[in-house]
């Protein structure tokens, strides 16, 4: 209880306080009545005071309001001195009834409009209210026959024809009267009328169920029907109201014209009055809609008139209405605006107006349009008052005359539209200078939308793919890119469709030639920051990297022999170092030095020199496998570094087969020169560093020179032997 008291509003609250004491008020009333007289009620109010008040209060709240009139029903009921069982059971019985028939009601209609749409409203009101008293009168015939043995069908009976007509006066009335308020008895200043009317029903039904000697309940339906014809609603459920509960009291106190059934008793009394008001609302019920229906049609076909009349003759466009012989029946005020013609001088036919260029064309549509029927568009120009020409967008479309001959007229709606043809011709101008522009700058420009349809594409597309750009129009990215590309693409497009910028470099293949390209993604965003796609700038970049290329291969490739120089090896023996110690496995270094390459150059030049280091590069690349790395440090100093080799056998059989390749005579135009070589090798695991694996191979190479050349010397480093690491040496003489 204590979290559903914070959401309980004090209005909601004075409102079901209100609404409790008209329900206890309504249910005292028609019970004390019925006790009095010793018969059953025959009109129930408290239900349709409850229905009427919440189908105009918020749904959030019907939970309290439906609380507080079910406790003052059974409080009612119990003050009567009616069981406690019974009591509950009427009143369950009770919220059924009104809890079909709001539900029913706010399902059809969740917010009542202004304008009411009372057939619609009616009709779902009474079948509900029959449902629901049905229902009702079930549950409560029940309660009563199983707690004092009452007759099931005869309660049923009773309790359904006082629900049904209680519900249909006393719920319509307090409907209307929420929703009209004061208005319900007139306007200020006009509620006369209302009131004279409705003392004249009062009168005239007081006057009838004073007397007990005619019957004369006719009388009572003139000025009934008066008061429903002169306000509608307002005189239906007020009219009934007085008429009910004059009936109901009279008919209680045992006077009026019912009371001419001789030997009737109190219980056919009271079922006459029901009849009589169940008659009474049969015939001012449905004319009451009716008449509402017919109000609102009237008011939105008045609506409607003085909205297009207004249209007409304060619009901006002009709007004519033209016959087939070319006689205005109508030209619109805004003729003088527009082109400075007065309406008198506008309406007879006037086809010298229209320009020389263009009065055929216009001529071709209107007989086109009287031949097809439907509607068309022109543009046209036309002669203002003044002299100049004026550019006109007009909308004609055939319809039948007002008039009722059978001739078919035009509408005619015309538009000034001089600026917007300035504009656009000037738009127009500046898209081709920018389709110019576009189409000449060394790059491919597009725009792709959110569906990743190309809408624009530059003509330099067709320079680098050879694609035509007017048949990518339309066409998405995977289309026109292909499922490789587009694989490449697709984390960049959804970037930029994201609204971030994107600039990436991608590789493909157009008429043949391979290229690189550079592309920048910028999103396309609307007035209101909306991504709706984006812009593509694309470069060929082929020709850089090319240059990239060539630059980086001069970096770290020796120009005279092609192979790696001192850079190159310095990367690759420090990557090959640590990676060799963390596989365990032995790394062999060679460093080798021409032997009397001094000579070679001093007998016959630089140029044989330089022959000879090609050749010797060469034949150390043939006696190595294509992942060993060959490099010339300068001079003839070169090294080789060699991965796999498991053991100094390896190294020394690997030493013998570049020796072999040595043996063979180099030829230089008619020189012949006979090369031999001597070789520093050092086999290695763990070397601690590269200069000091180098130092190794460098001490080798030293013992090999000294050893009298043509020869080779190996240092095997020893894991053990980390930070000074021996040098074994162990020489072999080639023959």
């Amino acid at each position: 209880m204590r979290r559903l008291l914070p959401s309980i509003s004090f209005v909601a609250l004075r409102r079901a306080t209100l609404i409790a004491v008209l329900v206890f008020t309504s249910c005292a009333y028609s019970l004390a009545l019925a006790h009095s007289t010793g018969s059953a009620p025959s009109l129930w109010i408290a239900n349709g005071v409850l229905v009427g008040s919440l189908l105009r209060l918020p749904t959030r709240d019907w939970w309290l309001y439906l609380l507080f009139g079910f406790s003052v029903m059974v409080g009612a009921a119990l003050l009567l001195h009616i069981s406690l069982l019974v009591a509950l059971g009427l009143a369950a019985a009770d919220a059924l009834e009104i809890l079909v028939v709001c539900c029913a009601v706010r399902r059809q209609f969740p917010e009542i409009p202004d304008v009411v749409p009372y057939l619609s409203l009616g009709r779902v009101a009474l079948t509900s209210t029959l449902v629901a008293c049905a229902l009702s009168a079930l549950l409560a015939g029940l309660t009563v026959h199983i707690a004092q043995g009452a007759p099931l069908l005869a309660f049923a009976e009773t309790w359904y024809r006082a629900h049904v007509l209680g519900m249909v006066i006393v719920a319509t009335f307090v409907w209307v009267a929420f929703t009209e308020r004061w208005e319900l008895f007139g306007p200020p200043g006009k509620r006369w009328p209302f009131v004279r009317d409705m003392a004249l029903i009062a009168g005239t039904t007081f006057a009838v169920f004073a007397q007990s000697r005619y019957p004369l309940l006719f009388l009572i339906y003139a000025p009934l029907l008066l008061a429903v014809f002169r306000h509608r609603f307002a005189g239906l459920v007020v009219g009934i109201a007085l008429i009910a509960a004059i009936t109901n009291i009279a008919t209680a106190l045992g006077s009026g014209p019912f009371n001419l059934i001789l030997g009737g008793s109190r219980t056919e009394h009271a079922l006459l009055a029901q009849v009589f008001l169940g008659v009474a609302c049969l015939i001012s019920v449905p004319l009451a809609l009716v008449l509402a229906e017919r109000r609102h049609l009237e008011d939105k076909v008045r609506e409607s008139e003085l909205r297009y009349r207004i249209l007409a003759d304060y619009a901006g466009d002009l709007v004519m209405r033209i016959r087939p012989d070319g006689q205005r029946r109508y030209v619109s005020p805004s003729i003088k605006e527009l082109l400075g013609w007065d309406v008198e001088e506008f309406s007879m036919p006037r086809p010298d107006l229209i320009h020389p260029d263009d009065r055929e064309r216009v001529a071709r549509a209107v007989a086109e349009l009287h031949r097809t029927g439907g509607s068309t568009i022109t543009t046209y120009r036309i002669r203002h008052k003044d002299g100049r020409y004026v550019w006109f967008e007009a909308l004609a479309r055939l319809v039948p005359s007002p008039e009722g001959d059978g001739v078919m007229e035009i509408i005619y709606t015309g538009r000034d539209i001089t600026q917007r043809v300035i504009a656009e011709q000037a738009l127009a101008d500046s898209e081709q200078r920018l389709r110019t522009i576009t189409d000449n700058v060394p790059a491919v420009i597009a725009h792709v939308d959110a569906s990743e349809r190309y809408t624009f594409v530059n003509a330099y597309v067709e320079h680098v793919s050879g694609e035509d750009p007017r048949q990518m129009i339309g066409k998405t990215m995977r289309e026109v890119r292909g499922e490789q590309i587009y694989g490449d693409l697709q984390g960049h497009i959804a970037t930029a469709l994201g609204g971030g910028a994107a600039m990436f470099e991608y590789e493909a293949d157009y008429k043949g030639k391979h290229h690189c390209f550079q592309t920048n993604f910028v999103p396309d965003r609307d007035p209101e920051g909306c991504v709706r796609g984006f812009y593509a700038l694309t470069t060929d970049i082929t020709h850089i990297k090319d240059v990239e290329q060539e630059l980086t291969r001069l970096a770290r490739f020796d120009t005279l022999t092609g192979l790696a120089n001192r850079r190159h090896f310095d990367e690759r023996i420090a990557v090959l170092l640590l990676q060799k110690y963390r596989q365990r496995s032995p790394l062999l270094l060679m460093m080798i030095d021409i032997d009397h390459f001094k000579c070679i150059n001093d007998s016959w030049g630089h140029g044989v020199g330089d022959e000879v280091l090609k050749a010797v590069g060469q034949r150390l690349q043939g006696c190595l496998r294509k992942n060993d790395l060959v490099a010339r440090l300068g001079g003839d100093e070169f090294v080789a570094l060699v991965e796999d080799v498991e053991s100094s056998s390896i190294a020394e059989e690997l030493t013998r087969k570049i020796q072999a390749a040595m043996a063979q005579e180099i030829t230089v135009g008619a020189i012949r020169i006979q090369m031999t070589l001597s070789i520093g090798m050092a086999l290695c695991q763990s070397a601690a560093s590269a200069d000091a694996f180098m130092q190794l191979a460098d001490a080798a190479l030293y013992e090999a020179k000294a050893g009298g050349r043509n020869t080779f010397r190996m240092a095997i480093h020893e894991p053990r032997a980390l930070q000074e690491p021996a040098v074994a040496s162990k020489g072999i003489r080639s023959r």
